[in-house]
């Protein structure tokens, strides 16, 4: 009966790993297995071993896809984490707390909900040098005496990027956030407010100690997000990644590698490098900020090896007596 039940059992969850080695898996050893190849997408695959991870150190324009991936990435999680503290503080505020917060959530939150193509036409719109909204509005009240080129000066374009992506993903932080900060309980504020701490202390002391976990969880997926940035930069210039290359991110680089310039043994090798990146990235970023739960985890095992050895000694002192 116990094997029958041991075989049910992995029939149930047979269906996940079926899933992960045939989406997961199997593309990054496929992916590994093109990238030691010479193939244009159709016709014979030629080996040539690592000869194209020797390009990726020769390639200029993978440094400046690289670079402008890392820019556009880090202005917008910098204003979005901030963006999201600063309305978790105003939300979560005893003394001037604000109601409504479920309607507010939505509000956040709706721009996860929009298409991704509906957002970068509708920011092209609203951005456009000569006919755009924003331009419109900041010459008619006199902060401007001639166009602004948000989307045609490199850097004007990589922070108007950065802008629409915090403008997508703030909403997503901030329920986070909130989320742990309600877990905490009500005394606790309540007791620092009695014992005369300010907004900011409070933040300080309370707030991002409580979110801590949450807090690391937004900025590891924001740099794998980040990383992989494509849609809006790809949308908002039709994949050139023009003014000048500024958001030619590496995905954009990437897809054009292999669907422009048919270049699929390239492409992989670059697909693979940046995947080795990211969970570099995440590993280093996940050791600095819980060094102090590894150091108490190496610590708990050397205390606990040490006792077991305390044990052993007893026990065969305990025999020979």
């Amino acid at each position: 009966m116990k094997k029958i039940k041991d075989k049910v059992g992995y029939l149930f969850i047979s269906p996940f790993f079926l899933v992960f080695f045939l989406f997961n898996a199997y593309p990054i050893f496929f992916t590994l297995y093109l990238s030691m190849t010479r193939y244009k997408g159709f016709g014979k695959k030629v080996f040539i071993g690592a000869d194209n991870f020797k390009l990726l150190f020769k390639d200029p324009n993978l440094v400046d896809a690289f670079l402008n991936t890392l820019k556009i990435w880090g202005v917008n999680i910098i204003f979005q984490i901030f963006l999201a503290l600063l309305l978790v503080m105003i939300f979560s505020d005893i003394k001037y707390k604000v109601k409504g917060l479920g309607f507010f959530r939505v509000i956040f939150y709706l721009p996860n909900l929009i298409a991704a193509a509906t957002i970068a036409l509708i920011f092209m719109k609203l951005l456009d040098k000569d006919y755009g909204v924003v331009n419109q509005v900041l010459f008619n009240i006199g902060w401007i005496d001639k166009p602004i080129g948000w989307l045609t000066k490199p850097i004007l374009a990589q922070m108007s990027v950065s802008g629409i992506q915090t403008w997508m993903w703030f909403g997503n932080s901030f329920i986070l956030f909130m989320a742990s900060v309600q877990a905490v309980s009500k005394e606790v504020f309540e007791a620092a407010r009695i014992d005369g701490a300010g907004r900011f202390q409070v933040l300080m002391n309370i707030t991002i100690p409580s979110i801590k976990p949450i807090l690391m969880y937004v900025m590891v997926t924001g740099l794998i997000g980040g990383l992989q940035l494509f849609d809006i930069p790809f949308l908002i210039t039709d994949g050139k990644g023009f003014p000048e290359g500024s958001l030619n991110t590496m995905i954009v680089y990437i897809y054009n590698m292999a669907f422009v310039h048919k270049n699929y043994g390239y492409a992989s090798a670059l697909s693979f490098a940046l995947f080795i990146v990211i969970m570099t990235f995440t590993i280093v970023f996940t050791v600095l900020t819980n060094r102090k739960e590894i150091k108490e985890f190496f610590e708990n095992r050397k205390n606990i090896k040490a006792r077991k050895k305390e044990l052993s000694v007893l026990k065969g002192s305990a025999k020979h007596e």
